[in-house]
């Protein structure tokens, strides 16, 4: 079997208030054959500007627990550059974490589309209020 398609989504933390709460959503994910998490990087920045990236191998155990138990196929791959693109935009005391992961439930697909000289033309992600809208009505 191939690759899945790959993702990076960013999610911020406003307040620099990240708590590691959604590692365990995260760990159910990969449990499950869902996604295989190929790196993860923390960017803060605090409230003078000053920014910090801190890579999952060089968590404090005290600060993060929750996230010492994802394992990454690629550490490193989220690197520097990431980091800088992400602090740019990010504001004055706040905090992100990019998580880079493969689709591994699409994995057989992808195969199946590539075999058949099939190609991505684009993947289209719908906001989760637009969806809410549509399927619960106004």
């Amino acid at each position: 079997m191939g690759v899945g398609p790959v993702d990076v989504v960013i999610i911020g933390f406003p307040g620099n208030r990240f708590t590691g709460r959604i590692a365990p959503a995260l760990m159910d994910l990969v449990e499950s054959g869902i996604v295989r998490i190929i790196d993860l990087l923390f960017v803060s920045k605090d409230a003078d500007g000053v920014t910090t990236t801190i890579e999952l191998a060089d968590l404090d155990p005290d600060a993060g627990p929750a996230f010492l138990d994802v394992s990454v196929t690629s550490p490193g791959a989220l690197g520097a550059e990431d980091a800088e693109e992400v602090a740019d935009d990010l504001p004055p005391n706040s905090s992100a974490l990019l998580i880079a992961f493969e689709n591994a439930w699409a994995a057989e697909f992808a195969d199946a589309v590539r075999a058949a000289d099939g190609v991505l033309i684009d993947s289209i992600r719908i906001p989760h209020d637009v969806v809410e809208t549509a399927l619960l009505g106004d």
